[in-house]
């Protein structure tokens, strides 16, 4: 049962859902278990808007037109108007789904100039009309929850596919012990094979929440590759820590062994996913730029990089940009091209190297509206900013992966532009704890600001 139905199990609510919520989730009509969802006719209307386009919600409104359609089948208008049974698999009819028709209220309220307004006239009106059931406005907008309150309406955000409630839980990838390791270690039996030295080892103490592929770290530099948990024993692999920072991608190396972490990652042919996550200038994109182009241009290991970033409006502005669309792409992909130059600095000729890079390596600036529905093969997917993206987008682009193909996501939970979403309910909060088991996957949270002196005291003292 979701939170919906643990929060409110012992009477069914009524929660009237905002045009965010769906675009949000489209499927966000499912998740309500028991209760009953209402869709103001301004939602329909809005969701009518905003279905066509270029711009990047508008799949998202026209798949949650589709499921309200489904949902309501034949039903009549009274039928609509009253609930639909939201019919579920094999478990029956729960709850329903209502459509609010707008109508002019006898009572005065908030000015209906803005659909905001509207819809919580509405949800005064229901609170009116039906004293014995609890009405819930359900929306993303804090602004909007605070007027809805202020008019003495209950308003919650949506948080369904909200799996953590503060990111300081989320793992870093990796556990950094005071001292040495060895001394939390009550038993170990160390083997050989092939060429690598595994630790299967019984903890004194067992270690806070320990995932597959997380990283080990100590003050005598040993590292640790968590390959096994049963219980208080690990399988580790010993990495040693010298030749990871003697590791060299494109002429790139790490600065320090997080970078090293990051940079092994992205060059394990059996790590298909890589979610790096840091403040500015903590070296993500470098590193996966780097190494892309390694595996492409030197070991051919894939056949081409798609490059791809969220941007606030750059899926409205872009279509209004002249040019193909690689060259609308490219003033907003201007963070490739820097750590490219960044990546020539000491050529004799560097915007010369930049152009036969771009000319000889397969990288492919696409916009998130051209990955959605495609199947890239044997590709290294590049996505940056990903802490703009909704859990729902992440998946859409992330399913996208082809066999032999790998995807490399970059973001900083510090930095995110988009409205309706929060640290907590970023896309990039959802990989990372939705991939925190996944066998193939690595996640690493880079430290330091080695980009200068200036920007490491601009992060630490602003």
């Amino acid at each position: 049962m979701d939170d919906y139905g643990r929060s409110h199990a012992t009477q069914p609510t009524l929660y009237v859902l905002d045009t965010n919520v769906l675009i949000h989730d489209p499927n966000a009509l499912l998740n309500f278990q028991e209760h009953q969802v209402a869709i103001p006719m301004t939602v329909l209307e809005e969701l009518d808007q905003l279905k066509a386009g270029k711009h990047s919600v508008a799949a998202e409104c026209r798949q949650a037109i589709r499921l309200i359609d489904r949902l309501l089948g034949d039903a009549t208008p009274a039928e609509v108007e009253a609930g639909v049974p939201i019919q579920r698999d094999k478990s029956g009819p729960r709850g329903s789904l209502s459509i609010l028709m707008s109508r002019r209220l006898e009572t005065s309220g908030l000015p209906e100039d803005l659909n905001d307004n509207k819809i919580i006239n509405q949800v005064v009106e229901l609170s009116r009309q039906r004293p014995g059931v609890p009405v819930v406005l359900v929306t993303k907008d804090i602004n909007m929850r605070l007027k809805a309150r202020a008019c003495g309406v209950a308003a919650e955000d949506y948080h369904t596919d909200q799996l953590v409630d503060d990111v300081g839980q989320l793992s870093r990838g990796y556990h950094s012990l005071n001292g040495s390791f060895w001394d939390r270690v009550s038993k170990v039996e160390t083997h050989q094979g092939h060429g690598r030295t595994w630790h299967r080892v019984q903890l004194i103490d067992n270690l806070p929440a320990v995932h597959i592929n997380e990283f080990i770290l100590d003050e005598q530099g040993f590292v640790g590759w968590i390959k096994g948990i049963k219980g208080d024993e690990l399988l580790l692999l010993d990495m040693h820590q010298e030749p990871l920072l003697h590791q060299e991608a494109w002429g790139l190396r790490p600065r320090d062994i997080h970078q090293a972490l990051a940079l092994f990652a992205l060059l394990d042919p059996d790590i298909h996913l890589v979610n790096l996550s840091g403040a500015a200038g903590s070296g993500k994109t470098i590193l996966a730029l780097a190494a892309a182009i390694e595996q492409t241009v030197v070991s051919k290991r894939y056949r081409r990089i798609i490059a791809t970033r969220s941007v606030q409006g750059l899926d409205e502005d872009i279509g209004f940009l002249p040019g193909t669309e690689a060259e609308k792409m490219e003033p907003w992909l201007g963070a490739i091209t820097d750590n490219l130059e960044a990546l020539h600095m000491e050529d004799e000729n560097t915007p010369g190297s930049i152009d036969y890079i771009l000319q000889k390596v397969p990288l492919q600036f696409k916009s998130l509206n051209y990955i959605r529905g495609r199947s890239f093969q044997q590709s290294l997917i590049l996505i940056d900013e990903c802490q703009n993206l909704t859990p729902h987008q992440m998946k859409t682009i992330i399913t996208r992966a082809g066999n032999g193909s790998k995807v490399v996501c970059l973001g900083n939970l510090a930095q995110i532009d988009t409205p309706y979403l929060s640290a907590t309910s970023s896309g990039l909060t959802y990989l990372t704890e939705r991939f925190k088991d996944f066998s193939h996957g690595v996640h690493i949270t880079l430290q330091g600001v080695p980009r200068s002196v200036l920007a490491e005291y601009a992060e630490a003292h602003m």
